[in-house]
């Protein structure tokens, strides 16, 4: 039985192997044709601009619709000529940047291949404007507030925000048929209670807390279950449904109400792959979705690859764990290090996420720590503090109380900063 269940495991992995090579067709037409060059978390306000800048060389519309609380113009970018109404909104959270470049590219795709037959056939049948940066000022600071501290997507009612206002104003002079609420998550959320990063999830947004269905979020279910079909070619395992409880403040829920329904794309991360290999990803949910509407394949689509998903989960994976390390001489304990979300290039920031026993947990870089002792560096080593970590093998006396210990007892190994400063390969890998 141990023999055939071997059998039956390499088979489906080597199926989901080739699932996974049969990439899709927007995907080759991206690694073409895309025109955003830069790490999308290194896209500021001005790198917009320039962006922008070549999409009106190709003859696309950009207007400036409105100023951020700290004067940074806002734009909304327009193609098609179709009566079905689309509105797509990105980076409402100044750290959450994937969607803004994935819009650039698919506007510039749009344009340079407006001789194709499908590409005609989008272009007849919907009409799309898009806001590629809400939050400039969030953007340019890299935080996902506003430059009043207010969660503009929780300003969807009190509109304290010039930012909110501007974005309800842009729905109901337009009153667009769909939107499209683009945003990124949390490199570790997981496809429920599975190690696999959620890597994608999609939310068909209900306007009430009683989730009452409308003709248009049954259609958006059919988007859904498309671009789903789609993503799961390259990354099956990592596409995930985002939770859909209702949130009466947040501007997804209240365009939904409002008579605009909505879909949300959450974008996370993927072990190995970089933010352009994200940005792809949006593209080909983007284009999916548009490919599915002016064909009339949405009508007839199955839901099952949408209701089918499974519902994001947290808690399983940490970017680093450091086994069976004893703090200062204490007993035996595991520390998870998690990495927090920040521009491309810059020293990663890392904090304590988790200490104890962590067996089930998973790290994707693990070390096995069971000669040394450890310390944080500036405070006491607990969750929450910085990940600054000073490692000693056991078999050193080292007295924990100095006030000057790095100096008076160099440690063998130094984790800081999210890398080895000191002792690279003193501390095994797992």
């Amino acid at each position: 039985m141990r023999q055939i269940g071997a059998i039956l495991l390499a088979a489906y992995a080597f199926s989901m192997t080739l699932y996974s090579q049969a990439n899709d067709k927007f995907a080759d037409d991206w690694d073409k044709e895309h025109v955003s060059t830069l790490l999308p978390s290194n896209v500021r306000h001005a790198e917009l601009k320039t962006y922008l800048d070549d999409l009106k060389k190709l003859g696309i519309p950009v207007t400036e619709v409105g100023r951020s609380f700290a004067n940074r113009e806002i734009y909304q970018v327009e193609w098609g000529k179709g009566p079905l109404k689309i509105i797509m909104w990105s980076q409402m959270h100044g750290d959450e940047p994937t969607a803004t470049s994935a819009l650039i590219d698919m506007f510039a795709y749009l344009k340079k291949s407006r001789d194709k037959d499908l590409v005609k056939k989008i272009e007849e049948t919907v009409t799309i404007h898009a806001v590629p940066m809400l939050n400039p000022d969030g953007a340019e600071t890299y935080q996902r507030r506003s430059w009043q501290g207010i969660d503009i997507n929780r300003d969807a009612i009190d509109l304290k925000t010039p930012e909110a206002r501007l974005l309800k104003r842009l729905r109901d002079d337009w009153n667009p048929s769909i939107g499209f609420n683009l945003h990124n998550q949390g490199s570790l959320t997981t496809v429920g209670r599975s190690l696999n990063q959620a890597t994608i999830a999609l939310l068909v947004v209900y306007g009430d807390a009683a989730k009452t269905a409308s003709v248009g979020h049954e259609r958006n279910q059919r988007l859904a279950a498309a671009m789903a079909a789609a993503l799961q070619k390259l990354i099956p395992g990592h596409v995930s449904r985002y939770s859909d409880e209702w949130t009466p403040t947040a501007f997804g829920d209240n365009f939904s109400a409002w008579g605009t329904p909505t879909l949300l794309v959450e974008t996370g991360a993927l072990q190995g792959k970089n933010e352009m290999f994200l940005v792809k990803l949006n593209f080909v949910a983007f284009m999916t979705a548009l490919e599915s509407l002016a064909t009339g394949a949405e009508k007839t689509q199955d839901l099952t690859p949408y209701t089918s998903l499974i519902e994001n989960g947290s808690g399983g994976l940490y970017n680093l764990i450091f086994r069976n390390t004893s703090v200062a001489g204490s007993l035996p304990t595991d520390i998870a290090v998690n990495v927090q979300r920040q521009r491309s290039g810059f020293s990663q920031f890392c904090l304590i996420a988790n200490m104890g026993d962590l067996r089930g947990l998973h790290g994707f870089e693990e070390y096995d720590a069971a000669g040394f002792n450890v310390v944080q560096r500036f405070r006491e080593t607990r969750v929450g503090s910085l990940a600054d970590l000073l490692f000693y093998k056991k078999e050193r006396t080292v007295d924990w109380s100095s006030t000057e210990l790095e100096k008076q007892f160099p440690p063998d190994a130094i984790f800081s900063g999210g890398k080895w400063t000191v002792g690279e390969k003193v501390i095994p890998r797992k």
